[in-house]
Protein backbone atom coordinates (compact mmCIF):
# COMPACT_ATOMS: atom_id res chain seq x y z
CA UNK A 1 0.00 0.00 0.00
CA UNK A 2 1.30 3.50 -0.92
CA UNK A 3 2.19 5.91 1.61
CA UNK A 4 0.00 8.60 3.04
CA UNK A 5 1.28 12.24 1.07
CA UNK A 6 0.07 15.24 3.17
CA UNK A 7 -0.32 18.20 1.25
CA UNK A 8 2.29 21.08 2.26
CA UNK A 9 1.03 23.26 4.84
CA UNK A 10 2.76 26.53 6.24
CA UNK A 11 3.50 24.53 9.63
CA UNK A 12 5.91 21.89 8.01
CA UNK A 13 8.35 24.67 7.60
CA UNK A 14 8.13 25.24 11.33
CA UNK A 15 8.64 21.66 12.05
CA UNK A 16 11.58 21.67 9.86
CA UNK A 17 14.99 21.41 11.90
CA UNK A 18 13.29 23.06 14.99
CA UNK A 19 15.63 20.99 17.47
CA UNK A 20 17.51 23.20 19.05
CA UNK A 21 15.47 26.43 18.47
CA UNK A 22 13.55 28.56 21.01
CA UNK A 23 10.34 26.72 22.82
CA UNK A 24 7.41 28.25 21.33
CA UNK A 25 3.58 28.97 22.02
CA UNK A 26 0.61 30.00 20.57
CA UNK A 27 -2.80 30.83 21.12
CA UNK A 28 -6.01 29.51 18.63
CA UNK A 29 -9.03 31.94 20.19
CA UNK A 30 -12.73 31.28 18.94
CA UNK A 31 -13.05 34.08 16.68
CA UNK A 32 -13.22 33.55 13.54
CA UNK A 33 -13.27 29.42 14.19
CA UNK A 34 -17.29 29.89 14.31
CA UNK A 35 -16.90 29.69 10.43
CA UNK A 36 -16.55 26.19 10.51
CA UNK A 37 -19.72 25.08 11.69
CA UNK A 38 -21.34 24.80 8.27
CA UNK A 39 -18.21 22.44 7.43
CA UNK A 40 -19.62 20.01 10.16
CA UNK A 41 -21.24 17.09 8.84
CA UNK A 42 -24.99 16.64 9.30
CA UNK A 43 -24.32 12.78 8.61
CA UNK A 44 -21.00 10.95 7.73
CA UNK A 45 -20.77 7.43 6.55
CA UNK A 46 -19.56 5.39 9.38
CA UNK A 47 -18.46 1.45 9.37
CA UNK A 48 -17.39 -0.73 12.39
CA UNK A 49 -14.24 -2.84 12.18
CA UNK A 50 -15.30 -6.53 13.58
CA UNK A 51 -13.20 -7.15 16.79
CA UNK A 52 -11.29 -10.36 15.54
CA UNK A 53 -9.73 -10.85 19.46
CA UNK A 54 -8.66 -7.07 18.44
CA UNK A 55 -9.69 -3.55 19.12
CA UNK A 56 -12.92 -1.98 17.77
CA UNK A 57 -12.56 0.92 15.97
CA UNK A 58 -15.55 2.92 13.71
CA UNK A 59 -14.30 4.36 10.63
CA UNK A 60 -15.28 7.12 8.86
CA UNK A 61 -14.88 8.76 5.32
CA UNK A 62 -13.49 6.99 2.33
CA UNK A 63 -10.45 9.40 1.27
CA UNK A 64 -7.63 11.84 2.19
CA UNK A 65 -5.24 11.12 5.08
CA UNK A 66 -5.59 8.62 7.84
CA UNK A 67 -5.98 9.28 11.06
CA UNK A 68 -7.17 7.71 14.46
CA UNK A 69 -8.57 9.28 17.64
CA UNK A 70 -7.36 7.61 21.25
CA UNK A 71 -9.59 8.48 23.89
CA UNK A 72 -8.96 9.39 27.54
CA UNK A 73 -9.69 7.47 30.60
CA UNK A 74 -13.24 6.27 31.16
CA UNK A 75 -13.85 7.20 27.35
CA UNK A 76 -14.83 5.74 23.87
CA UNK A 77 -14.13 6.14 20.92
CA UNK A 78 -17.22 7.57 20.22
CA UNK A 79 -16.58 10.50 22.15
CA UNK A 80 -14.71 12.25 18.97
CA UNK A 81 -17.78 11.75 16.63
CA UNK A 82 -18.31 15.77 16.10
CA UNK A 83 -14.90 16.12 15.26
CA UNK A 84 -14.44 12.64 13.22
CA UNK A 85 -17.66 14.15 11.11
CA UNK A 86 -15.91 17.55 10.92
CA UNK A 87 -12.92 15.32 9.05
CA UNK A 88 -14.36 12.75 7.11
CA UNK A 89 -15.07 14.77 4.06
CA UNK A 90 -11.34 14.89 3.48
CA UNK A 91 -9.57 12.12 5.63
CA UNK A 92 -10.31 8.37 6.26
CA UNK A 93 -10.99 8.52 10.20
CA UNK A 94 -10.67 5.76 12.91
CA UNK A 95 -12.67 6.10 16.55
CA UNK A 96 -10.61 3.29 18.72
CA UNK A 97 -12.02 2.08 21.98
CA UNK A 98 -8.89 1.53 23.60
CA UNK A 99 -8.38 -1.79 25.73
CA UNK A 100 -10.88 -1.90 28.66
CA UNK A 101 -12.87 0.67 27.48
CA UNK A 102 -16.08 0.70 24.81
CA UNK A 103 -16.55 -2.66 22.84
CA UNK A 104 -12.79 -3.61 22.65
CA UNK A 105 -11.63 -6.71 25.07
CA UNK A 106 -10.36 -6.21 28.69
CA UNK A 107 -7.25 -7.39 29.60
CA UNK A 108 -5.62 -8.45 33.47
CA UNK A 109 -3.18 -5.55 33.60
CA UNK A 110 -2.22 -2.03 32.22
CA UNK A 111 0.26 -1.03 30.04
CA UNK A 112 1.09 1.74 27.68
CA UNK A 113 3.47 -0.54 26.19
CA UNK A 114 0.95 -3.40 25.59
CA UNK A 115 -1.71 -1.05 24.69
CA UNK A 116 0.24 0.77 22.19
CA UNK A 117 0.83 -2.87 20.45
CA UNK A 118 -2.56 -3.34 20.39
CA UNK A 119 -3.45 0.07 18.49
CA UNK A 120 -0.35 -0.87 16.43
CA UNK A 121 -1.88 -4.21 15.35
CA UNK A 122 -5.14 -2.20 14.59
CA UNK A 123 -3.70 -0.01 12.40
CA UNK A 124 -0.80 -1.46 10.70
CA UNK A 125 -2.65 -2.92 7.36
CA UNK A 126 -3.08 0.11 6.65
CA UNK A 127 -0.06 2.13 6.51
CA UNK A 128 1.22 5.58 8.22
CA UNK A 129 -1.40 7.70 10.43
CA UNK A 130 -1.84 10.64 12.18
CA UNK A 131 -2.39 9.75 15.61
CA UNK A 132 -4.42 11.85 18.04
CA UNK A 133 -4.98 11.04 21.61
CA UNK A 134 -6.32 12.98 24.38
CA UNK A 135 -4.88 12.10 28.02
CA UNK A 136 -4.35 8.45 28.61
CA UNK A 137 -4.96 7.85 24.66
CA UNK A 138 -2.41 11.09 24.38
CA UNK A 139 -0.03 8.73 26.38
CA UNK A 140 -1.05 5.42 24.90
CA UNK A 141 -0.18 7.50 21.02
CA UNK A 142 3.31 9.07 22.33
CA UNK A 143 4.04 5.24 22.80
CA UNK A 144 2.91 4.35 19.71
CA UNK A 145 5.29 6.89 18.02
CA UNK A 146 8.11 6.14 19.94
CA UNK A 147 7.93 2.31 19.92
CA UNK A 148 5.94 1.70 16.66
CA UNK A 149 7.19 4.83 14.58
CA UNK A 150 6.73 3.66 11.04
CA UNK A 151 3.27 3.72 11.93
CA UNK A 152 2.85 7.51 12.63
CA UNK A 153 3.20 10.31 10.07
CA UNK A 154 2.59 12.38 12.34
CA UNK A 155 1.53 13.07 16.25
CA UNK A 156 -1.59 15.35 17.97
CA UNK A 157 -1.29 14.88 21.92
CA UNK A 158 -3.95 16.88 23.24
CA UNK A 159 -3.73 17.96 27.13
CA UNK A 160 -1.03 15.53 29.06
CA UNK A 161 2.59 15.38 28.65
CA UNK A 162 5.32 12.76 28.88
CA UNK A 163 5.49 12.60 32.66
CA UNK A 164 3.33 11.02 35.81
CA UNK A 165 0.23 12.64 35.95
CA UNK A 166 -0.62 14.95 39.06
CA UNK A 167 -4.25 14.52 38.66
CA UNK A 168 -5.53 11.59 39.35
CA UNK A 169 -7.40 12.18 42.51
CA UNK A 170 -10.15 13.75 40.32
CA UNK A 171 -10.56 10.32 38.91
CA UNK A 172 -9.93 8.27 42.16
CA UNK A 173 -13.33 10.55 42.77
CA UNK A 174 -15.00 9.17 39.59
CA UNK A 175 -14.07 5.60 40.79
CA UNK A 176 -15.64 6.12 44.34
CA UNK A 177 -18.67 7.11 43.26
CA UNK A 178 -19.31 4.88 40.15
CA UNK A 179 -18.60 2.28 42.46
CA UNK A 180 -21.07 3.29 44.97
CA UNK A 181 -23.90 2.35 42.29
CA UNK A 182 -25.43 -0.70 43.65
CA UNK A 183 -25.87 -1.82 40.03
CA UNK A 184 -27.98 -4.81 42.08
CA UNK A 185 -30.88 -2.23 42.89
CA UNK A 186 -30.57 0.12 40.27
CA UNK A 187 -33.60 0.94 38.47
CA UNK A 188 -32.94 3.59 36.08
CA UNK A 189 -30.10 6.12 34.33
CA UNK A 190 -31.91 8.61 36.38
CA UNK A 191 -31.63 6.99 39.25
CA UNK A 192 -27.52 5.54 38.82
CA UNK A 193 -27.04 10.18 37.80
CA UNK A 194 -28.39 10.72 41.16
CA UNK A 195 -26.59 8.63 42.79
CA UNK A 196 -23.31 9.67 41.45
CA UNK A 197 -24.02 13.40 41.97
CA UNK A 198 -22.91 12.88 45.50
CA UNK A 199 -19.31 12.30 44.01
CA UNK A 200 -18.77 14.24 40.79
CA UNK A 201 -20.86 17.37 40.73
CA UNK A 202 -20.59 18.06 37.35
CA UNK A 203 -23.29 16.56 35.03
CA UNK A 204 -21.60 17.19 31.99
CA UNK A 205 -18.68 14.55 33.54
CA UNK A 206 -21.34 12.05 35.55
CA UNK A 207 -23.06 11.47 31.37
CA UNK A 208 -19.38 10.81 30.20
CA UNK A 209 -19.39 8.41 33.05
CA UNK A 210 -22.81 6.59 32.74
CA UNK A 211 -22.13 6.61 29.38
CA UNK A 212 -20.54 3.18 30.22
CA UNK A 213 -23.29 1.95 32.36
CA UNK A 214 -25.37 -0.94 30.20
CA UNK A 215 -28.06 -3.04 30.77
CA UNK A 216 -28.34 -6.32 29.79
CA UNK A 217 -30.88 -8.50 28.94
CA UNK A 218 -30.84 -12.21 28.81
CA UNK A 219 -33.31 -14.81 28.90
CA UNK A 220 -32.38 -15.95 32.41
CA UNK A 221 -31.41 -12.77 34.06
CA UNK A 222 -32.02 -8.78 33.52
CA UNK A 223 -29.33 -6.28 35.22
CA UNK A 224 -26.80 -3.53 35.07
CA UNK A 225 -22.89 -3.25 34.22
CA UNK A 226 -20.55 -1.47 33.99
CA UNK A 227 -18.66 -1.87 30.16
CA UNK A 228 -15.43 -0.58 30.71
CA UNK A 229 -13.10 -2.75 33.06
CA UNK A 230 -13.97 -0.28 36.43
CA UNK A 231 -12.30 -2.64 38.55
CA UNK A 232 -9.04 -2.82 36.66
CA UNK A 233 -8.47 0.74 35.73
CA UNK A 234 -9.81 2.10 39.26
CA UNK A 235 -6.94 -0.10 40.59
CA UNK A 236 -4.57 0.91 38.43
CA UNK A 237 -4.92 4.74 38.29
CA UNK A 238 -0.84 4.92 39.45
CA UNK A 239 -0.44 3.30 36.24
CA UNK A 240 -2.66 5.31 34.48
CA UNK A 241 -0.88 8.92 35.93
CA UNK A 242 2.62 7.60 35.68
CA UNK A 243 5.05 7.73 32.21
CA UNK A 244 7.13 4.69 32.10
CA UNK A 245 9.49 6.75 29.11
CA UNK A 246 10.71 4.28 26.60
CA UNK A 247 14.82 3.92 26.30
CA UNK A 248 14.41 4.41 22.72
CA UNK A 249 15.47 7.28 20.33
CA UNK A 250 13.32 10.56 19.85
CA UNK A 251 10.46 10.47 17.56
CA UNK A 252 11.37 12.80 14.76
CA UNK A 253 7.99 13.07 13.43
CA UNK A 254 5.75 16.65 13.97
CA UNK A 255 4.15 16.82 16.51
CA UNK A 256 0.97 18.94 17.92
CA UNK A 257 0.80 19.56 21.77
CA UNK A 258 -2.45 20.59 22.37
CA UNK A 259 -3.10 22.46 25.19
CA UNK A 260 -6.29 23.89 27.48
CA UNK A 261 -5.85 27.03 28.24
CA UNK A 262 -7.19 26.42 32.01
CA UNK A 263 -6.02 22.85 32.57
CA UNK A 264 -3.07 21.66 34.37
CA UNK A 265 -2.14 19.14 32.43
CA UNK A 266 0.30 20.88 30.76
CA UNK A 267 3.18 23.32 32.21
CA UNK A 268 5.91 25.36 30.77
CA UNK A 269 8.81 22.84 32.96
CA UNK A 270 7.12 20.14 30.99
CA UNK A 271 8.57 21.39 27.69
CA UNK A 272 11.79 19.92 28.71
CA UNK A 273 10.37 16.40 28.56
CA UNK A 274 8.29 16.90 25.42
CA UNK A 275 10.98 18.53 22.89
CA UNK A 276 13.65 15.35 24.52
CA UNK A 277 11.37 12.87 23.05
CA UNK A 278 9.58 14.71 20.10
CA UNK A 279 12.59 17.95 19.15
CA UNK A 280 9.59 18.63 15.99
CA UNK A 281 7.21 19.67 18.46
CA UNK A 282 4.83 22.53 18.77
CA UNK A 283 2.93 23.98 20.85
CA UNK A 284 -1.23 25.42 20.66
CA UNK A 285 -3.09 26.52 23.71
CA UNK A 286 -6.89 26.77 22.92
CA UNK A 287 -8.48 29.92 24.87
CA UNK A 288 -11.73 28.87 26.70
CA UNK A 289 -10.98 24.60 27.51
CA UNK A 290 -9.72 23.06 30.33
CA UNK A 291 -8.99 19.82 29.97
CA UNK A 292 -11.92 17.88 27.43
CA UNK A 293 -10.73 20.56 24.78
CA UNK A 294 -11.87 18.71 22.32
CA UNK A 295 -15.63 18.61 23.85
CA UNK A 296 -15.16 22.39 25.29
CA UNK A 297 -13.94 24.22 21.94
CA UNK A 298 -14.88 21.86 18.84
CA UNK A 299 -15.24 24.58 16.37
CA UNK A 300 -11.87 25.76 17.12
CA UNK A 301 -10.25 21.99 18.19
CA UNK A 302 -11.08 21.35 14.65
CA UNK A 303 -9.54 24.60 13.03
CA UNK A 304 -6.44 23.29 14.50
CA UNK A 305 -6.97 19.53 13.64
CA UNK A 306 -7.35 21.02 9.63
CA UNK A 307 -4.57 22.92 9.73
CA UNK A 308 -2.02 20.40 11.13
CA UNK A 309 -3.42 17.49 9.19
CA UNK A 310 -3.14 20.41 6.09
CA UNK A 311 -6.88 19.83 5.29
Amino acid sequence: MSRVQYRDHPWDAAYRGVAGHAWSAFFVRGRGASALAHRLLAAAAVTARPLEDGLFSTQLGTAGPRVAFLHGLFGQGKNWTTIAKGLSGSARVSLVDLPNHGRSPWTDHFSYADMAKLVADLLRAEGEWAVVGHSMGGKVAMTLALLHRELVERLCVVDVSPVPTRQTSEFATFVRGMRAINLQTLTDRKEADTQLAGYVSDPAIRSFLLQNLRREFSPSAEGWRWQMNLELLGDHLGEVGAWPEPDVQPYQGPVLWLAGATSRYIRPEYAVAMRALFPRTQLVTIKGAGHWVHSEQPQVFLATMRRFLGL
